[in-house]
C-alpha cells in the first residue's frame, strides 16, 4: 500500500515552476502597459478612464463596484495608472522570487482585473481573460490544494478544445476546406519573420497544417482523462502548436501562458530531470501543506467552473433566460474574468486592410503617421515583438476590417492626433507635425499583400498594396 502511494504522481515541482512563470508573464504583462497606458486611457488618452467611470456611476449607480471591478475608482490620474503598472511589477518581482506569494498573487489578479476592467476596447481580448482566470487558479496552489492542479488541467484543456470547436462552429470553410492557413500568415495582425516564408510554403503543406491544428484541438484535450502517457503526448502536441503560432505570429503573452498552462499536463518525476538537486530538495522541503480547508475550497470551485461552462453551453444552444441566481453566477465570473469562454480564430480574414493615417495643414499636402509595428511602408521589416502588445497597432487591425464608425474609440484617436496630444502620439513610431498639430487629419484604407519572394528580392519590398478608399474624410 505504502509503494502505490509512493508511486502517485505529484505536481509540488510542477506547482512552484508553474507560478515562477506565472510571475513572468505577470512582470511582461505590466511592464507593456506600463508604456502605453497614459496613451490608451489617461487623462489625455484615447479613452480617458475618467470618462468612462463616470459613464459606469450615471448607468450603475448602486453596482458600480461589481459591474466594473477596479482600484480606479479610487483614483483615476495618470500618476496612480502608472504606479498600478509599477506596484504590478513589483508583485511580480516578489511572486518570481517566492516572497509573500499568497500576497502578491492576489495583489497581482486585483491590479491587472483593474487594469483589464478600465483599458476598455484595448484590453478586451481572450489573453487578458486567461492571465486573470490562470492566476486566480494561482490562489489555490499556492496553499498547496491538489485539487488546483486539475482545475489548471480542465483549463488547458477547456481552452484547447473552445479554439477547435469554434472553428467549425463559426461556419467558416477556409477551416473545413483546409485553406486557412492560406491566408493566416498575410492577415494576422503583427507578422513575424517567419510569416513571411510560411506564406508561401507549398498548398499541401498549409492543408496538412490545418488538419493538425483541428486534430491537436478537437481531439488532444480529451486525454487529459487518460493515462499518463496520452497527457504527456497531449501536452506536448499543444506545445508544438503553440511554439508554432508564436514562430509565424506576434501574439505577445498569450502562446508562451498556454505553454505554461501545459505543465500541469506533466508531473515532477518528468521535470524533475531538468532542475537541479538542490533546488528540487529546497522546493519540496517548503511545499504548502495542502489542508481540508483549501481543497473544500478548490473542490467548491471547481463546482462552480463546471456549472458556469454548462451554462455558457446553454446559452449558446437554447438562448433561453437564466433564473437569478445563475444569471448572478454568471455575471460575477464574467466581471471579474474567472471563468470566460475561450475561441482564438474563428473565423479566418481572407485580405488584409490598413488604415493609413494622413494630417495636413493645407488639405492639400498630406503627411503620414507611421505607427511603430503594424505595415504602412511597404519595406518596413517584420520583427518579434513578444511579449509586448502594441495596443493601438492591434486596434488599428480590427478597425480596419469594419466602419469607422462601428469603434468609437477611433474618431476620439483621430481627435486626439488633430489636438497634438503628447501621450496618444508617444504610442506612435513618427509624428510628421512636430511643431504644431495638423490642421486637418483623414485615414485611407489600403489592401496590402505578400509581394513574391522575386520581387522581395529585386526591391527589398515585403508588401505591396493597392487602394481600396477613403476611410475617414477629412476633418478640420
Amino acid at each position: 500500500m505504502l509503494n502505490r502511494l509512493q508511486s502517485k504522481p505529484t505536481h509540488v515541482l510542477v506547482s512552484w515552476v508553474f507560478l515562477r512563470g506565472l510571475a513572468l508573464i505577470y512582470l511582461a504583462a505590466f511592464a507593456s502597459m506600463a508604456g502605453q497606458i497614459e496613451g490608451l486611457i489617461g487623462e489625455n488618452g484615447i479613452l480617458p478612464i475618467k470618462s468612462e467611470l463616470a459613464a459606469v456611476t450615471q448607468n450603475f449607480p448602486d453596482s458600480k463596484f461589481t459591474v466594473f471591478p477596479t482600484v480606479f475608482w479610487f483614483d483615476a490620474s495618470d500618476q496612480t495608472l502608472l504606479m498600478v503598472c509599477a506596484g504590478g511589477m513589483i508583485c511580480a518581482a516578489l511572486l518570481l522570487f517566492n516572497l509573500v506569494d499568497r500576497i502578491a498573487l492576489l495583489l497581482c489578479f486585483t491590479l491587472y482585473l483593474s487594469i483589464s476592467t478600465a483599458g476598455q476596447d484595448f484590453t478586451a481580448f481572450q489573453w487578458d481573460a486567461l492571465l486573470l482566470e490562470a492566476g486566480f487558479l494561482g490562489l489555490f496552489l499556492s496553499w498547496g490544494s491538489t485539487i488546483s492542479v486539475f482545475l489548471y488541467q480542465w483549463l488547458i484543456a477547456r481552452f484547447m478544445f473552445m479554439g477547435g470547436l469554434v472553428k467549425l462552429a463559426s461556419g467558416d470553410t477556409s477551416w473545413t476546406h483546409l485553406t486557412a492557413l492560406n491566408y493566416h500568415y498575410q492577415t494576422q495582425p503583427l507578422p513575424s519573420p517567419v510569416a513571411y516564408y510560411a506564406y508561401h510554403l507549398p498548398q499541401w503543406v498549409n492543408e496538412l497544417s490545418v488538419v493538425a491544428v483541428l486534430t491537436i484541438e478537437l481531439i488532444f484535450p480529451f486525454f487529459i482523462v487518460l493515462p499518463r502517457r496520452f497527457r504527456l503526448f497531449a501536452a506536448w502536441s499543444f506545445i508544438l502548436l503553440q511554439s508554432g503560432i508564436m514562430l509565424t505570429g506576434n501574439y505577445n503573452f498569450f502562446n508562451l501562458l498556454t505553454i505554461l498552462l501545459c505543465l500541469f499536463l506533466f508531473d515532477d518525476q518528468a521535470i524533475e530531470k531538468i532542475l537541479p538537486t538542490p533546488l528540487i530538495y529546497s522546493i519540496r522541503q517548503k511545499q504548502p501543506l495542502a489542508g481540508n480547508a483549501a481543497n473544500s475550497i478548490a473542490a467548491g470551485w471547481l463546482g462552480i467552473v463546471l456549472v458556469t461552462c454548462a451554462i455558457h453551453v446553454w446559452l449558446y444552444n437554447i438562448k433561453q433566460p437564466l433564473i437569478l441566481p445563475l444569471k448572478a453566477l454568471v455575471q460575477l465570473t464574467t466581471s471579474y474574468s474567472l471563468i470566460n469562454n475561450y475561441g482564438p480564430f474563428a473565423i479566418m480574414t481572407t485580405e488584409r486592410p490598413e488604415i493609413i493615417v494622413q494630417g495636413s495643414n493645407d488639405g492639400k499636402n498630406w503627411l503620414t503617421y507611421h505607427f511603430k509595428y503594424k505595415p504602412v511602408n511597404l519595406d518596413q521589416k517584420l520583427i518579434w515583438l513578444i511579449p509586448h502588445q502594441p495596443r493601438l497597432d492591434w486596434q488599428m487591425w480590427f478597425a480596419a476590417m469594419e466602419k469607422p464608425t462601428t469603434h468609437a474609440w477611433f474618431a476620439k484617436f483621430m481627435q486626439k492626433l488633430q489636438k497634438g496630444s503628447h501621450q496618444v502620439l508617444s504610442l506612435m513610431d513618427e509624428n510628421p507635425f512636430r511643431g504644431k498639430p495638423p490642421a486637418h487629419v483623414r485615414a485611407l484604407l489600403y489592401r496590402y499583400t505578400y509581394t513574391s519572394p522575386k520581387q522581395r528580392a529585386s526591391t527589398g519590398k515585403i508588401w505591396r498594396r493597392e487602394y481600396v478608399g477613403l476611410y475617414w474624410p477629412p476633418k478640420g
